[in-house]
């Protein structure tokens, strides 16, 4: 794979596109509270490297509020179903204050019960997995989450209809040097990142989208429509991907399979996305300061391995989102100028000021 021409990016502070997100989700009728919530994770998200899910999503959440197809006053709630478990029906609120309910009901269940389940229906797009897998880990817990994806890109192992999505897993483990969280899609790569590439006009690699019809690759993602991504692992990331949506779909009475609406096409149906989130309390096990210096005695156990020819450092889940934040904290935040572009148009349909004035 060629490497990526970035002469196009743009470094932008955090505190600027926080301020950015912030102020156009209340120039958009969302409550000042709500607005500061999704603009954290949002902007977490583009400090830990998933640019695919902070201020690049801004201009579609727009469209949606403006059109009817986000709740702008949700009254999210949680049903007990039983000691270690609830539902949460996020009454099409934006994703993001849904799971961040959920998440804090899964880690207070945890805490009386030893492990909290709790799956959500009625949701939306909510960022990166890994931001809720890590939740748990702050807490003295393990943190395990999944969703269905807000439209169906692949098909079942040997299909051509576009029946699944890139249904993605995370898994938070505290760990004495920090959480180590991995975040997953289940297709080859996210869709977030083929957007990305067509915003910016790059061209993807083969074995990403191939035509349905014929079975040749498509490496254009402005012709993404008329490909099918991609399982990671040919029929594991197939069945995975099948797996996730029963249990944070069907389970939750959310939107799965033929009934999930793909949001990039439409602003105003209610997606009804499902959710699930797992908090699992380390010290019902042992004491978390023995695992915790577990977790170390292993990890530098893997770092000093033996390397393959080749391999200058052995990296593990989580690594490269603490380099990230670390950079992108210290030097800004890589946005491509279209995208600049576009939240400037933004800004100035909703009155707000462009990031080069924040």
């Amino acid at each position: 794979m060629n490497a990526i021409d970035n002469s196009d990016l743009v470094l932008v502070p955090a505190r600027a596109t926080l301020a950015l997100i912030n102020d156009a989700l209340v120039a958009e009728g969302l409550p000042a509270a709500d607005a500061a919530r999704c603009a954290e994770l949002m902007t977490e998200a583009d400090l830990t490297g998933a640019d695919g899910h902070g201020i690049f999503r801004l201009p579609q959440y727009i469209r949606r509020l403006k059109a009817g197809g986000f709740n702008k006053h949700p009254n999210i709630t949680v049903k007990k179903t039983a000691p270690a478990t609830a539902l949460v029906d996020g009454d099409n609120g934006m994703g993001h204050l849904v799971m961040s309910r959920a998440a804090a009901e899964a880690i207070a269940i945890a805490r009386e019960q030893g492990t909290g389940f709790v799956g959500v229906r009625g949701s939306n797009h909510a960022g990166p997995a890994g931001l809720y897998a890590e939740m748990p880990t702050a807490h003295g817990m393990i943190g395990i989450y999944s969703a269905v994806a807000n439209a169906n890109h692949m098909a079942t192992w040997g299909g051509a209809d576009h029946l699944l999505g890139t249904n993605p897993l995370a898994i938070g483990v505290p760990s004495g040097a920090g959480p180590l969280v991995f975040d997953m899609a289940t297709s080859i790569v996210a869709y977030g990142t083929v957007k990305k590439y067509a915003l910016r006009g790059l061209t993807m690699p083969d074995g990403w989208f191939v035509n349905p019809d014929s079975g040749e690759p498509i490496t254009d993602p402005k012709r993404s429509g008329e490909g099918m991504l991609l399982p990671m692992g040919e029929y594991k990331g197939s069945g995975l991907a099948l797996m996730i949506g029963l249990i944070a779909g069907v389970l939750n009475g959310a939107a799965f399979g033929r009934d999930v609406v793909d949001f990039n096409a439409d602003d105003k149906s209610e997606t009804n996305t499902g959710h699930f989130i797992i908090a699992v309390d380390i010290a019902r096990f042992l004491p978390l300061a023995v695992f915790n210096a577990e977790v170390d005695r292993h990890v530098r156990d893997l770092r000093q391995s033996k390397r393959l020819p080749g391999v200058d450092q052995i990296r593990l889940p989580g690594d490269r989102r603490i380099e990230c934040r670390a950079e992108r904290l210290r030097d800004g935040v890589p946005l491509a100028r279209a995208l600049i572009a576009q939240l400037d148009k933004m800004a100035a349909e909703l009155k707000v000021k462009p990031l080069a004035q924040r």
